[in-house]
């Protein structure tokens, strides 16, 4: 898992919906962080890996906000936020497999002009019959 400073880290506590009874209505017990990713000082590829995986919840700004209302205390969402974070971080870091071209080979190349000559034989003959 990656350290996340700190000093990245903006953390503001509302109130949570869903299960809690009473204690929902008084305490705000969910959290929204939000991570600088500049300050995070991330690699370019993984920078913009970081961005695909955040998806909306990324913004125009370079900040990644997630909002979790999971748990019923705040320290509960406030940890599973972190995980959150760090997960999409690592996962930011591993570089997919790089793609090695392929081309069809010649022979490959004939049967498919060969199949597409034939079908457009078959389509060619289909059709009403002529009057003559």
């Amino acid at each position: 898992m990656v350290d996340i400073p700190e000093s990245a880290i903006t953390e503001t506590f509302l109130a949570a919906s869903g299960p809690g009874g009473q204690n929902v209505n008084k305490v705000a017990t969910a959290v929204q962080m939000r991570v600088d990713v500049y300050a995070l000082g991330l690699a370019p590829y993984a920078f913009r890996k970081l961005k695909t995986l955040a998806g909306r919840k990324m913004t125009s700004g370079g900040e990644l906000l997630l909002t979790v209302r999971e748990y019923r205390t705040r320290e509960a969402n406030r940890a599973e936020a972190r995980r959150r974070v760090a997960e999409m971080i690592d996962q930011a870091h591993q570089r997919d497999a790089r793609r090695i071209k392929t081309r069809p080979s010649r022979a490959a190349r004939a049967r498919r002009v060969d199949s597409k000559k034939k079908k457009a034989t078959i389509k060619k003959t289909r059709g009403k019959p002529s009057l003559d």
